[in-house]
């Protein structure tokens, strides 16, 4: 496991080599009569180094990425190419030379990738690469390579490799599986893996997800692992709080005393009084920071005083939830819009921002947050407003968790609906005809999708 000062690791990328040198004896394509002697790990910094892939099939897809990454000056030659390596090339990531191998493609090169189809064309350029000491890989015969490429995962500016050292007993899944375990640790915090150097205090404003601990991103889980304090709003998945180290602050949002503070007031104050004390603070939240979360508010408080802010999105419920409960929000053919709208203000309320007859209009899905209390009056203004008091609806709650449940009802009855069937918060609530879109539907004509 390497700390790596430039661009850095992904599955099946970064070479890692076996010197040629080491070898007690190499043929004419660079193959080794003795391989005991093991490979000696290092990680190549290729920005601006001329580097060469032969063969544009799949193994050149999953190796290319990481090898722009590392801002390498990269040529392909192949005579042919998969539409995702074609991509790269129109996009100016790469040079594509349509054309088979020729005897001196690898002149002044780094580093080659021989990865291509023809046998005879590998190992005419790993002979090549010998002549010209030149580090190779090859895809298809791992004894003829000078570089073999270790099992590599990041986590922040970590990265790790995992390479059997030597060819007996090369095993790629058990490399592989050994690097995830490291990774996924490193993730979330059960490997420990303390920072040595001072870290800038500061907040981060993560977004949890819609309640799943496992539906947090990676980065989020990190820093919660990383923190000295947490606040967490009620919405935020309160399972992660529990892997917590025991030395880490954790803060319930909901009882911060105000003072002479309102809520939002009393939690930015909060926020900014433990980053100023020299902590690493995670403002945990459900959903995305700012999707109705005040993400932007407490950012503002936070600019004002100085202390930095990191933002990490989280998997909004506006979308996740749904999906949970099997339905998607837009469908082809029946759906091309979403509109979510927050409905904790009902429609006759003078606060409200929401035009309700525009949004009555619309053909596509309608996404409600926070609405369980007044569905029954939005309902009302929408079919006061023209739309048909038939229009399917779900509410669901505690989506994603193991206490989800779903309630279908229409626009004429979903208010009588939530009160008898005790619809509590929180809840997502889908109006439209995505609703009775399930996987046994028929599929609806329509012109091909964008996305």
């Amino acid at each position: 496991m390497a700390e790596h000062a430039d661009h850095a690791g992904h599955p099946e990328s970064a070479g890692h080599a076996e010197s040629a040198e080491s070898a007690e004896s190499v043929d004419g394509t660079g193959r080794t009569e003795n391989a005991d002697h093991p490979a000696y790990p290092v990680g190549l910094r290729l920005h601006g180094r001329r580097t060469v892939v032969i063969g544009g099939g799949q193994v050149a897809q999953r190796r290319l990425p990481q090898l722009i990454a590392t801002g390498a000056d990269i040529t392909l030659v192949s005579p042919s190419a998969t539409p995702s390596v074609e991509a790269m090339a129109d996009a100016g990531e790469i040079r594509w030379e349509r054309r088979r191998y020729q005897d001196g493609d690898l002149a002044d090169t780094w580093y080659a990738l021989v990865a291509s189809s023809d046998t005879a064309a590998n190992d005419a350029a790993s002979a090549e690469a010998e002549r010209t000491r030149t580090w190779c890989v090859r895809a298809d015969d791992a004894e003829a390579a000078t570089a073999w490429t270790p099992a590599t995962g990041r986590s922040e500016n970590v990265t790790v490799a995992v390479l059997t050292t030597t060819s007996q007993g090369r095993d790629p899944r058990h490399s592989a599986a050994i690097r995830d375990a490291i990774v996924e640790g490193l993730r979330d915090g059960t490997l420990a893996a303390p920072h040595h150097r001072t870290r800038t205090p500061g907040v981060a404003l993560v977004g949890g997800g819609p309640g799943d601990p496992d539906l947090i991103t990676v980065r989020g889980r990190r820093l919660l692992a990383e923190a000295d304090v947490v606040i967490a709003d009620r919405l935020g998945p309160r399972d992660l709080l529990d892997e917590l180290p025991p030395h880490v602050e954790v803060i319930d949002a909901a009882k911060i005393p105000y003072g002479r503070f309102m809520a939002q007031e009393a939690i930015n104050q909060a926020l900014i009084e433990h980053a100023k004390a020299g902590k690493a603070v995670v403002r945990l939240k459900g959903g995305d920071p700012f999707v109705f979360g005040r993400g932007m508010e407490e950012a503002q408080a936070l600019a004002a005083e100085g202390i930095p802010c990191t933002v990490v999105p989280g998997i909004s419920s506006t979308i996740s939830v749904p999906g949970a409960a099997g339905i998607p929000v837009t469908h082809r053919g029946v759906a091309h819009d979403f509109t979510v709208v927050s409905g904790h203000v009902a429609p006759e309320d003078p606060r409200s921002l929401v035009d309700w007859a525009a949004i009555a209009r619309l053909r596509g899905t309608l996404v409600l947050l926070m609405a369980v209390d007044k569905i029954g009056a939005i309902a009302a203004a929408l079919i006061a407003h023209g739309k048909d008091p038939a229009t399917p609806v779900a509410l669901v709650q505690e989506g994603t968790t193991a206490a989800q449940r779903r309630v279908d009802a229409t626009l004429a009855d979903v208010g009588e609906r939530a009160v008898t069937e005790d619809v509590r918060p929180p809840a997502v609530i889908v109006i439209g005809d995505v609703v009775a879109v399930g996987p046994d539907s028929a599929p609806q004509l329509d012109a091909p999708s964008a996305d």
